[in-house]
């Protein structure tokens, strides 16, 4: 092990210029410039103050109860002590995968005078010790640790915010639930309060394909390397207690089908009122996880704030093509609740989001038009417009004595294949396999705000089903443009933690809340609700495919409108706009002549180095999915994932992969992971497990 004096390594950063690497002084100019267009802004009076000289340490050692100790990246202020500290914990390899990333909000943060604390994930990066799954005890504990050690240090003021996106903000509410003394504000992005039903593993209920999309992916975060560069000769002990420590983490989940005490740990929609310090919840109406946002807002009793954006599952200031100069929000909220300075963000609305005036996916990849509006409080009660299910219609009154029956016409669901992140396609391949129910033609715009809610009154010939709805816009072209979706497992309907079959041929009152959306639905389009059971390949497929029926004029559709405000509230934060780009749906799959649907998805291996960490990282990855109409057992799913880490004498690689199978009661799972470097394998584990199905 390399002694921490050795390698202590401090940059000295003064506004845009500075000692440092190449594409360091890149970041840093991009950064500067950043911070000073936010700093023309101001709100009740309040400028973001010019940008200050910070230090970077490139690497410092926290320890934690267990002897373990976690490696940490710190920009620190420099001019003002003490400071506040802003701690980020993220599985994600701070020395080089998301070095670039955490460049750009240390000196962000540290150039306004706000400290910047990038952890890696115990067992992850340049930590010691090993990562067995998500948001575990020991992570949860480490980071009350972490910000206690922050909170400790000679330039620190004791008062410490926590943020991040995706992990990083689900692992942010659950430490805030801890509440560590020092911790004062927190900013969680792409977060969820749900681990079983909005964390990629089940979707209502249902089998997501994104559960082993992440879980492979995970593997392989799980297996990577630390850098010698920075643990020196240890690197080959810690990386092979890592390998060893990696479990079949597929199987653990897949055998955890019901929401039970495993995915309930950790979930804060447990106890929502465990959260007693100030939150600003962010994320995209394109992100999956926009859902809990709206929930989490409504539930905590903490001062709370709430954003949603045109962008998907990613920073606002990365998003494309629309985003925003998200530097001055953030300050003035870290400067606010770490600082006490009055900055005005909580004189303002609870809630402000973007009202598009069309689907991501319709817009192209061109910047979005629409506007942002505000909402004093959450939820905010406007009247919903019922419509009633008839034959082929969405109407005000019933038409009653027809029976509408259902089965799906063949493979529904790839036109939008996957839960994160990428758009969705035009939907009249998926409309025309589905029942669908049509309004009249719009005879003026109507603005959607909030979640649609259904109740649907069927009857199914088969004791699982899923249910899945799709809300869309139809143009005057024909067009069909999707707006939002809701997915239920039927089995599920009353219980998400004590499933029970249908009754065969019963009818069933079945209510279903779709995803929370906004939306501006324009004069001359029509409003569909198309109707499924399944929706491949996001969810597995029922082991039988059922038949529904519904009675005519007995089902509803409320849609809560908003009333467009008379004057448009003033949006304090600067908006981006990139280029137009081509936009990449995904086509569509039709069967081929043996009726077999195939999905191929692929990267081909792109190697690039890291400046500043002087590593070159590489990665690939390929996915199946296949399936024949009308046999839902034939449906198989499998994926590999390579990454590879490369410097001199030292070259490591990973692969994780996993295939997944079933029969009508049990799913066949493989999953596998093999390391090595300088060719030759360090490690090869594999695991097959037959796994019973519960009601899924």
């Amino acid at each position: 092990m390399v002694e921490d004096d050795q390698y202590r390594k401090e940059i000295r950063v003064v506004t845009t210029t500075g000692p440092t690497l190449q594409r360091r002084t890149v970041l840093a100019s991009a950064g500067a410039l950043w911070l000073a267009a936010a700093c023309g802004h101001t709100s009740n009076g309040w400028k973001l103050p010019a940008p200050i000289a910070f230090r970077v340490i490139e690497h410092e050692w926290v320890p934690m109860r267990d002897g373990v100790r976690l490696s940490v990246r710190l920009w620190i202020p420099e001019g003002i002590t003490p400071s506040p500290a802003v701690l980020e914990c993220i599985p994600y390899r701070k020395r080089d995968l998301y070095r670039a990333y955490d460049d750009i909000w240390g000196e962000t943060l540290a150039s306004a005078g706000v400290a910047f604390a990038r952890l890696d994930v115990r067992g992850t990066g340049d930590s010691e010790g090993a990562i067995t799954d998500e948001y575990s005890e020991a992570e949860l504990e480490d980071c009350v640790e972490a910000i206690g050690w922050l909170a400790r240090q000679s330039w620190c003021n004791g008062s410490v915010g926590m943020r991040g996106l995706s992990w990083g903000g689900i692992n942010t509410l659950q430490v805030a639930a801890r509440r560590p003394p020092a911790l004062k504000a927190i900013m969680p992005m792409g977060c969820c309060d749900n681990r079983y039903t909005d964390d990629a593993h089940f979707i209502g209920g249902a089998l997501a394909r994104a559960n082993f999309q992440w879980g492979v992916l995970f593997k392989s975060v799980m297996a990577g390397p630390p850098d010698p560069a920075i643990v020196g000769d240890a690197w080959r002990e810690m990386w092979q207690q890592r390998l060893h420590a990696t479990p079949a983490i597929l199987a653990d989940w897949l055998n955890h089908q019901r929401q039970d005490a495993y995915w309930r740990r950790g979930s804060i929609s447990e106890d929502y009122a465990s959260i007693k310090i100030p939150t600003y919840l962010v994320s995209g109406w394109d992100d999956s996880y926009a859902t809990p946002v709206l929930r989490l807002l409504e539930k905590l009793t903490a001062p709370t704030k709430a954003l949603i954006g045109p962008w998907g599952h990613t920073y606002p200031n990365l998003a494309t093509p629309s985003g925003l100069n998200w530097a001055y929000e953030e300050l003035r909220w870290w400067r606010h609740w770490l600082t006490g300075e009055r900055t005005g963000i909580m004189d303002e609305s609870r809630f402000r989001c973007f009202m598009p005036d069309k689907t991501s996916s319709e817009a192209g990849g061109v910047p979005m038009s629409g506007r942002w509006i505000a909402e004093p409080d959450w939820p905010r009660r406007y009247p919903s417009r019922r419509y009633v299910l008839n034959e082929g219609a969405l109407g005000g009154e019933p038409v009653r004595g027809v029976q509408i029956v259902h089965r799906d016409k063949g493979v529904v669901g790839t036109a939008k294949p996957e839960w994160l992140d990428r758009l969705p396609a035009e939907q009249s391949h998926d409309d025309a396999l589905s029942t669908v129910f049509d309004s009249r033609p719009l005879t003026e715009p109507l603005e959607l705000m909030g979640a649609p809610s259904a109740r649907i009154s069927l009857t199914s010939d088969k004791p699982q089903a899923n249910l899945v709805l799709r809300l869309c816009e139809v143009r005057p072209d024909g067009k069909s443009w999707l707006v939002t979706w809701g997915v239920l497992n039927l089995t599920r309907r009353d219980s998400m933690s004590e499933p029970r079959p249908l009754e065969v041929d019963q009818v069933h009152a079945i209510d279903l809340q779709l995803r929370p959306i906004a939306h501006r639905f324009s004069a001359g389009s029509r409003i569909r609700l198309s109707l499924c059971e399944g929706w491949w390949p996001q969810i597995w497929p029922s082991p039988e495919t059922p038949t529904f029926r519904l009675a005519s004029g007995v089902s509803t559709l409320d849609l809560p409108f908003r009333i467009p405000e008379d004057v448009a509230a003033p949006f304090p934060i600067q908006e981006t706009r990139s280029a137009a780009a081509a936009s990449s749906l995904p086509v569509p799959i039709s069967p081929d002549a043996d009726g077999r649907v195939r999905l191929v998805t692929s990267s081909p291996e792109q190697a690039y180095k890291v400046a500043g960490a002087d590593v070159e990282l590489s990665s690939s990855r390929e996915e199946v999915c296949e399936i024949v109409v009308g046999d839902p057992l034939s449906s198989q799913w499998r994926q590999t994932v390579r990454s590879s880490w490369r410097r001199g004498d030292w070259n490591c690689a990973v692969e994780a992969s996993y295939e997944l199978t079933c029969d009508g009661s049990a799913f066949r799972l493989k999953e596998s992971l093999r390391a090595w470097t300088g060719g030759e394998d360090v490690i090869r584990l594999s695991n097959e497990a037959r796994i019973p199905r519960d009601h899924i």
